[in-house]
Order: structure tokens, then sequence, then C-alpha cells
């Protein structure tokens, strides 16, 4: 039942290629840069995993975390809601390039395909999209005289989450608005790593507190002073590092 793992490494070592991966993180906050970077670093000294479908809220911004893996080329699609944000260049040029592929998904829709995928429901109807270009070749139904589309349901192979704490089971809690799409992606993923800033032993986070227990985690991995891809991108900061 110990869930913890060594290193960053050990902790992506198993994402094959192909894999649908959910990344936390709304924009900057909540985002596992750590768990980022060891998955492109084993990129680079392997070429694997390679052709992944990334699920993020956003596209990436300047050339660090998921940004840094489309640069890499490592991403085939990106299922996202903000393609362009605020320094969205890497994921431009390649879309433009005809080299990434994108699903563009209303932010709450996004999230509830998600949540669906965690809950086992295999589809629902929501008014958002309807009558747009996201809507189209989907099946469209009435209700109370309002029509709705229907969404599927998102599901993943791996989920890499941000957390404040977790303990030695996988339980977790999560900094303030840093906790956005964590739970419900490790709820939708086949195998959910977390990086944690504290560690602590079973019993040191109070049931009460807990927002995504255990169960729904597979790996936990220590990163006591994590980066936050805001302050990255303010110091022109890439990975990987180029030599000079």
């Amino acid at each position: 039942m110990d869930k913890r793992i060594a290193s960053l490494a050990d902790a992506v070592s198993d994402i094959p290629d192909g894999a649908a991966v959910m990344i936390g993180g709304f924009g900057g906050s909540g985002a596992p840069i750590e768990l980022i970077h060891a998955l492109i670093d084993r990129y680079l000294a392997t070429g694997s995993p390679a052709r992944l479908t990334v699920i993020n809220n956003n596209a990436g911004n300047g050339h660090v975390g998921i940004a840094a893996m489309i640069e890499q080329g490592m991403v085939a699609k990106m299922v996202c809601s903000f393609p362009r944000s605020a320094d969205p260049r890497v994921f431009t040029e390649k879309y433009l390039a005809g080299e990434i592929a994108l699903e563009l998904v209303p932010q709450g829709t996004l999230a509830e395909r998600i949540r669906a995928g965690g809950a086992g429901i295999p589809a629902f109807y929501t008014p958002t999209s309807f009558g747009t270009d996201l809507a189209e070749g989907k099946p469209v139904a009435e209700f109370e005289g309002r029509s709705y589309v229907q969404e599927r349901w998102l599901k993943a192979d791996v989920a890499l989450i941000k957390a404040e704490t977790g303990d030695h089971l996988g339980n977790l809690t999560y900094r303030m608005a840093a906790r956005n799409f964590a739970p419900i992606m490790a709820m939708a993923a086949a195998h959910t790593v977390a990086q944690v800033s504290h560690i602590v032993e079973p019993g040191g986070i109070d049931p009460e507190a807990v927002v995504t227990p255990g169960i729904f985690v597979d790996a936990v991995v220590s990163v006591p002073n994590p980066a936050q891809e805001e302050d990255l991108n303010r110091a022109n900061a890439i990975h990987p590092q180029v030599s000079a």
C-alpha cells in the first residue's frame, strides 16, 4: 500500500507511446512541472513516449511544461479549452504547420467530460456549443424546448497531477486554486501519479480534509519546492536547457 516512488524518473517510466495523458493545472496553477519535465527528459533519452494525446485546460506557455512537450514533438494531439493563452507560440507554430491536432472543448464541458469519465457516465447532454462548429457531427436532442448537444466522457491512460500534501497511501490535499482539474483527472485515469510538496505518514492528514482518496492514486513522488510555470516564463526558462 505504500505508494511512494523514489524519483521523478521512476514515476513516469511506464508511460507508453500513444498514451492519453491528463495533466493537471489551470495555466500554471497546479501544473506538475517537475513530472512533465521528467517525462521530456525520458523522451530525449529514449525516444519514448511519443504520439501522446494531452488533455489539459490550455496548450502551454513559453518553453516549459506542456509547451516544452509540444516543442520536442512528443504530442500528437491536444484536447483543451484555451490553445491560445499568454504565450502560445509553440503550439501555434506546430498547429499551423500541421504537426499537431486539436480538439477544442469548452471549459465547463471539458471538466464535465473528465468528471463523467471518472464517474462511469459514457455521455451527457449540454446546451453549450449548440449551433456552433464544435457541435458538428454530435447527436442533438431537445429537452423542455431547448436543444442540447451530446458529449462523451473523457478518460486517460495516465494522469499527472500536483498536490500540496500526500501520505504513503496516496491520499491528497491541494493548495487553494491549484486543486482545479486534479481530483477529477485522478478519477478518470487508469494510472495517476501525483507530485506532492509534503509527504506525511498515514494518519497525518485529517480524513475530513482529504480531497482525493488514495484509491484514485497509484504513485506519489516528493517535490518539496515545485517550480511555478509563470516564474519560469518570467525568467525566460527553456526546458531542456540548451548548452552554450
